[in-house]
Order: C-alpha cells, then structure tokens, then sequence
C-alpha cells in the first residue's frame, strides 16, 4: 500500500516554540505520544526538531487543509499554547523510487 494515496496531498508544518525551551520540554512526551499515533494511523512521514532547536517540522500526509489544521488542535504544544504552526499544502508531482 502506498503511504500517499492518488487523492493526498503532502503537508509541512513548521512548528516555532512561542515560549522558552525550559516551558516546552515537560510536554515533549506527550508530543510525541501525539506523533507516534499519527505514525500509526499512516499521517505523519517524517518529523524532526529544527537546528538550531527553535522548534520542529513535519511532513503529513492528508485529503485537506483542514483534516491537518484538525491535527494540529490535538498536539499539546497547540494544547498548551507553546507552538506557532505555519502549514504549507502541496501537490507531490515527483517522488523518489519505492513505496511512497
């Protein structure tokens, strides 16, 4: 099974902490509990912090704009106001060889 489906679209979000690192890191479990489910439910490909560690990006998977933005409302640094999110939607016309 392909990990983009002919009706997706692939998404970065750009996540820019908001508030000092020392008021993000007791919550970086919970996030990534957050990840790991979207992992498992196949709408997270790949996901990182940035460096310098301002923040973090990652690439979804996804049929809308809004099924993302609906993502994002369950991630605790949303939750918790500690993350700015820039979402960008594009159409992958290319691909590298495999299963993608």
């Amino acid at each position: 099974m392909p990990l983009i489906e002919k009706d997706a679209n692939l998404f970065t979000i750009d996540l820019n902490y908001i508030v000092p690192i020392e008021q993000v890191e007791p919550h970086i479990s919970a996030h990534m509990d957050f990840l790991q489910r979207n992992y498992d439910q196949k709408r997270f490909l790949a996901s990182g912090p940035k460096v310098p560690r301002t923040g973090g990006m990652i690439i979804a998977v996804g049929s809308s704009r809004q099924e993302i933005e609906n993502l994002i409302k369950e991630d605790p640094f949303h939750i918790h106001a500690l993350a700015a999110y820039e979402i960008t939607e594009f159409v992958p016309r290319m691909k590298a060889d495999g299963d993608l």
